[in-house]
């Protein structure tokens, strides 16, 4: 007699499916540096929201207040001045980080820095994410379009090759150099200057796209093209974009830095980490931590910036889809 005999084995053996996040989420994960650094980024990140309430909507930690006869204090130091009011006292009583050479809290200082910071390199890469889909966007979609003698797409590929060829952070110095210091035009001026990665990368997968079977459908269907471009095309061209983006932060961050270390950036009382760093290098010998903190929390935001972008890289390579 004859059963049908069912193969368990084989639907024992039968992987799971995955969905795409959770498959890049698990690639990402194996990256140990790189998960270790998209950690520390979103620790940064709680850091950031924190030091903007508590520096600005509810004053626990004072970055402004001067206490001359606590200058240059090192790191760790209790409170115990007779001369300061109490009121002026650092939070907690102890000076977790030292004083700089007017007496400031360093600590309250970083604090409001990472907000500064971090604000400058995410709106900034915003605005050039912006400016670099539009432009790539369009010399995907509509490259082979002709204005008179020459192509969209060589007429904008030319622009940004011209874009280029400037020296993107002597342009920056010059532009922020002719205007008023201000946050928001540093912001915008690094924001307007780091597109064109972007839009290179932005254009080369529309054109990989653009001929593709759902395009095509789209098409055929009489979907106005602004759909196509924005709904059907920019979310499955957006992978290396984002890739590009994490590290484009930590770009906007490094320069945003250099601008103030230089005196045109982000200018007192407001504190970022350029700032900071650059108050401290005329007391290197003196109070050296006044270098060291800054310096050191530059290196490893833009490190870590650096190693999630890596991860993020690998993850959405899709020659990566089956490894193990």
């Amino acid at each position: 007699m004859n059963e049908p005999v069912t193969n368990f084995a084989t639907d024992a053996v039968a992987p799971p499916m995955k969905s795409l996040f959770r498959e890049r989420w698990d690639i990402l994960k194996r990256n140990r540096m790189a998960y270790t650094s998209y950690l520390f980024l979103l620790f940064l990140l709680g850091v950031a929201v924190a030091g903007k309430i508590f520096t600005e909507m509810v004053v626990v930690f004072d970055p402004k207040t001067v206490r001359l006869s606590e200058k240059f204090l090192p790191p760790f130091t209790p409170f115990t001045s007779t001369l300061t009011p109490r009121e002026d006292a650092p939070a907690f009583g102890v000076y977790l980080l030292g004083t700089d050479e007017l007496g400031r809290d360093v600590f309250a200082r970083m604090l409001e820095g990472t907000s500064v910071s971090l604000t400058v390199g995410f709106v900034a890469v915003g605005i050039s994410l912006t400016v670099g889909i539009f432009f790539g966007g369009l010399a995907g979609f509509y490259g082979r379009v002709k204005l008179g003698f020459i192509t969209v797409d060589t007429l904008l590929m030319r622009f940004v090759d011209i874009m280029l060829c400037f020296p993107t952070f002597f342009l920056i110095l010059t532009v922020v150099a002719l205007l008023p210091p201000s946050i928001y035009n540093i912001m915008i001026v690094i924001g307007l200057t780091s597109w064109m990665g972007t839009a290179r990368f932005v254009r080369a997968e529309f054109l990989s796209l653009r001929d593709q079977d759902f395009v095509t459908a789209a098409r055929s269907q009489a979907i106005p093209e602004w759909r196509i471009i924005f709904i059907h095309m920019v979310p499955n061209a957006i992978a290396p974009v984002l890739v590009s983006a994490t590290i484009g932060v930590a770009t906007a961050i490094l320069t945003e830095s250099s601008l103030s270390f230089l005196g045109f950036g982000v200018q007192p009382p407001d504190a970022t980490w350029g700032n900071i760093l650059a108050d401290g290098k005329t007391f290197l010998f003196d109070a050296p931590w006044l270098t060291f903190i800054p310096g050191f929390t530059i290196l490893f935001v833009v490190l870590a910036f650096n190693l999630c972008g890596e991860g993020l890289r690998e993850a959405f390579n899709p020659k990566l889809k089956s490894t193990p």
